[in-house]
């Protein structure tokens, strides 16, 4: 899986993709509400660690997730 982190704009907020290893969209959520979405696509379990490469991604480079 990849992590992709998107800036936002002054109205548009920040969000995070997971992909899959064929680049298929898993989750797209606000950075600051990941639970609904990472529930649907049952990676809750993960969030904390998926928050914290977040946090260390830079804007628009894509990160391999090693879960």
């Amino acid at each position: 899986m990849y992590l992709l982190k998107v800036k936002g704009s002054d109205k548009v907020p920040d969000y995070i993709q997971i992909r899959d290893d064929s680049f298929a969209l898993i989750a797209y959520f606000k950075i600051t509400n990941p639970k609904s979405s990472l529930t649907r696509c049952n990676l809750l379990h993960k969030m904390d660690d998926i928050l914290k490469i977040a946090g260390s991604c830079e804007y628009g480079q894509i990160q391999k997730l090693e879960l």
